[in-house]
């Protein structure tokens, strides 16, 4: 099982981006994408713990796309056979190390692939009773109470089917695979006492405390 992180898939995010880490700011002409390992996975809306080795712990709402067959190099209109169900993750990025890391032209797999840096939803809702079109979703994020991101999925730089053509070019997708496909506008840093809770078209899927 591979965890497949989709980033700069929203343009706000790009420009936010930009000043947070002090990149390019330009955007992709395609999809970029990196990896996390299974040891990466944070489930059963478990506590997420901040990590001694960074002060600067930034959340990434982002919906996230369950693989459900073996595929290779998929033509972008067969991409839609590939998955039915979606569910809410947080892409949780050490977010001084990767500026760190950009700064001096390195690759920043310590600021994104940590353990336990990617929260997954424990239910994954069908979606056909979402209506079925990927790209009509709409989610969220609150912290404490607040909202902080908003996200609506037809404002994706590159749609699902669009990623999963591109990814399969480089990598087989498997069954079970994780697709997280980008954060929209509004990322920040944790800090311990806070709780989070995301909702995907009104449901909530991840409720958990930051300690």
């Amino acid at each position: 099982m591979k965890i497949i992180c989709i980033g700069r898939n929203y343009a706000e995010h790009v420009k936010e981006l930009h000043h947070q880490v002090a990149d390019s700011g330009q955007m992709p002409q395609e999809p970029v994408f990196f990896l996390k390992p299974d040891t990466a996975m944070l489930r059963n809306n478990d506590p997420f713990y901040i990590p001694p080795f960074s002060e600067e712990v930034h959340y990434e709402c982002e919906l996230i796309v369950r693989i459900n067959r073996v595929g290779r190099c998929i033509e972008e209109r067969f991409a839609h056979r590939y998955y039915d169900e979606v569910g809410l993750g947080i892409d949780f990025t050490a977010r001084d190390l990767q500026r760190r890391c950009i700064a001096q032209g390195l690759p920043w797999e310590q600021a994104k692939a940590f353990d336990y840096s990617a929260a997954i939803s424990p239910t994954f809702l069908p979606l056909k009773e979402l209506g079925g079109d990927v790209q009509r979703l709409n989610f969220e994020l609150a912290i404490d109470g607040q909202i902080r991101q908003q996200g609506f999925t037809g404002d994706m730089l590159f749609p699902v089917d669009r990623l999963i053509s591109h990814v399969s070019k480089f990598i087989t997708l498997r069954m079970g695979d994780l697709l997280y496909t980008g954060t929209p506008v509004g990322v920040g840093p944790v800090e311990r006492g806070q709780n989070l809770k995301a909702t995907l078209e009104g449901e909530l899927l991840l409720d958990f405390d930051i300690r």
